[in-house]
């Protein structure tokens, strides 16, 4: 049998600026969302399920490892170049709002910060790399945080309007594809990251995130339009963080309960960024949760015209639920909430590890879309070993993604168009949701630790080869 996965097919890794870039206060930069969330696990945990966040430093407090990064503003070149010797076809990157538009709202965008994409990209372009590039990952500009709510605010759209036009018209030649809003359906659990602004009370959570996520599904229809008018060859898609919802039992009771959570939390933002509409099913949720959204005349056509060419998505994990838990059996480790799956093993940072759900995940999407799909984000956090011979014996990561990769071939072996896989910090870099540098994902290890020491130096874990060996041989050999 031919090798299942398609020629062209787009292997490579996933990163984010605020997470890896660095240069924070370089390059005319201005400060965002990323650069006052502090490092470590109790402070960065506690700010996104808490309310009332001030958006203020406080360095006598607290560490703020997103400021350095792994130095990538510096150190690009040198990066890429590893990338291509692992064989990268595409590399998923974001770019800092705020090196465009240091406030936001200026009228004018910054010449320093769009030239260093320009270099960026023209290294990418020297080895044949692709790049994959999130418009918006979590890096709103601190200064439409505190001067307009965030989200909330519906002038961000015109700002965001004039945010893409620029990167669109500057990049044309340079970039094909683009995502809009990085898992813009973790919203709702997390608005601090995604819509940036910290809830003031858990009664005005949903209201306010719901009107937020409406003005994001607005701003991401004009993207996809201009974008198809500046750049007509290119693919936007949306991006979502997806976990399949299954029933802890047979109790018909607990599967609806998964089913209603798989609608609002897997389905939702899918259909209006895919169908261009709101679903009928949100309606009712509405209404039970008393949310009413300000749309305005035009805004529903504008979504309908302004469909996404393709869905990627995040996949870390699978939930398990049922409608009314202990709290003895809420999940520690799943960000999504859910009860302990017994049939899987969990990371060290007790997520639970179940490949089998990535097949599950790309079935469900495909069966309700029929839009190409892309894994942009999967991978492992784990504690890495450096061995007195400067070796990094990464098995673990090597079995988690041969599992992951294996199911995603089972899934194009279903019928399932996939049109690429990027694993998700390729070469390490500070975690989002606990903000360490020591829970590492990369292919790639840096010698950065959670006090701010290190070289970082850059070194080939295990696993830098046995991926270059799987991209080399189109995923034959795993």
């Amino acid at each position: 049998m031919s090798n299942v996965f398609p020629k062209g097919f787009l292997w490579g890794g996933a990163t984010a600026a605020n997470q890896f870039e660095g240069g924070f206060h370089e390059g005319g930069k201005g400060l965002n969302l990323a650069d006052v969330l502090p490092g470590g696990k109790e402070a960065r945990i506690k700010l996104l399920s808490d309310t009332g966040f001030d958006f203020e430093m406080d360095t006598t407090k607290y560490t703020y490892p997103n400021h350095e990064g792994i130095d990538f503003y510096h150190r690009y070149k040198e990066d890429i170049a590893l990338f291509a010797e692992m064989g990268f076809k595409t590399f998923r990157m974001s770019i800092a709002w705020s090196r465009i538009f240091p406030n936001g709202d200026e009228l004018e965008p910054s010449e320093e910060g769009l030239a260093f994409y320009d270099r960026v990209f023209d290294e990418l372009a020297k080895h044949n790399i692709e790049p994959l590039v999130t418009i918006a990952h979590y890096e709103t500009p601190l200064h439409l945080i505190k001067e307009y709510g965030g989200w909330r605010n519906r002038k961000l759209v015109e700002f965001f309007e004039r945010y893409v036009t620029v990167l669109f018209n500057r990049y044309k030649d340079k970039v094909k594809y683009w995502l809009t809003f990085n898992e813009i359906n973790g919203a709702t659990h997390m608005p601090l990251l995604g819509l940036g602004f910290s809830p003031e009370n858990e009664e005005t959570r949903l209201q306010d995130s719901f009107q937020g996520l409406h003005h994001q599904f607005v701003a991401s229809a004009k993207a996809v339009q201009l974008a198809h008018e500046i750049i007509p060859e290119s693919q936007v898609g949306c991006m979502l963080i997806y976990a399949p919802v299954y029933a802890f039992d047979s109790n018909p009771e607990n599967v609806t309960f998964a089913q209603e959570e798989a609608r609002i939390f897997n389905n939702f933002c899918g259909d209006v960024h895919v169908r261009g509409e709101y679903p009928s099913f949100i309606n009712r949720y509405f209404e039970e949760n008393e949310i009413k959204l300000d749309i305005q005349d035009g805004d529903l056509e504008l979504i309908k015209e302004g469909t996404v060419d393709f869905i990627s998505f995040s996949y870390y994990m699978s939930r398990t639920d049922k409608k009314n838990k202990t709290p003895e059996e809420i999940g520690q480790g799943n960000l999504i909430g859910g009860v302990k799956n017994p049939f899987l093993k969990a990371s060290d940072w007790g997520w639970e590890i179940d490949p089998e759900g990535l097949r599950i995940a790309l079935n469900e999407l495909y069966g309700r879309y029929q839009v190409p799909l892309f894994i942009v984000e999967n991978g492992l956090g784990a504690y890495d070993k450096v061995e007195e011979d400067g070796s990094i014996n990464d098995d673990y990561r090597i079995d988690y993604l041969r599992g992951h990769i294996s199911a995603m071939r089972e899934a194009i072996k279903d019928g399932v168009e996939v049109m690429g896989y990027t694993s998700w910090g390729c070469i390490d870099l500070v975690s989002a949701s606990s903000g360490e540098m020591s829970k590492r994902y990369g292919f790639i290890y840096v010698d950065k630790h959670d006090n701010g020491s290190g070289s970082l130096e850059r070194s080939r874990k295990k696993s830098f080869f046995w991926y270059q060996n799987v991209i080399a041989t189109n995923g034959e050999e795993l």
